[in-house]
């Protein structure tokens, strides 16, 4: 359904996205992102009881190696859509 409403807005959307981990210019890791908008935003979704530092640690990991600016944690597990996301502007809530 996101994908669906993203490709409606006209966004170019990637899903599933491989982020390389470089050490000493080699590739030592591979991170895989639940969607990059625009080469822009990083959308990591969830679907738990709770956010936790953790799912933090993961967007804010994400932004760093990718050199995007911006990341949404969404949680879908929430009553109300918009308790279950957070906005991550360089490194910070």
């Amino acid at each position: 359904a996101l994908a669906i409403e993203c490709k409606k807005l006209g966004l170019n959307c990637l899903f599933q996205c491989p982020i390389e981990v470089f050490y000493d210019n080699e590739v030592v890791g591979l991170y895989i992102a639940d969607m990059i908008v625009n080469r822009f935003v990083i959308v990591e979704i969830k679907a738990v009881e709770a956010l936790n530092d953790i799912h933090l640690a993961q967007v804010l990991t994400y932004l760093k190696l990718s050199g995007c600016k911006l990341g949404l944690l969404i949680n879908f597990n929430t009553v109300l859509f918009k308790d279950g996301v957070k906005r991550i502007i360089n490194g910070t809530l």
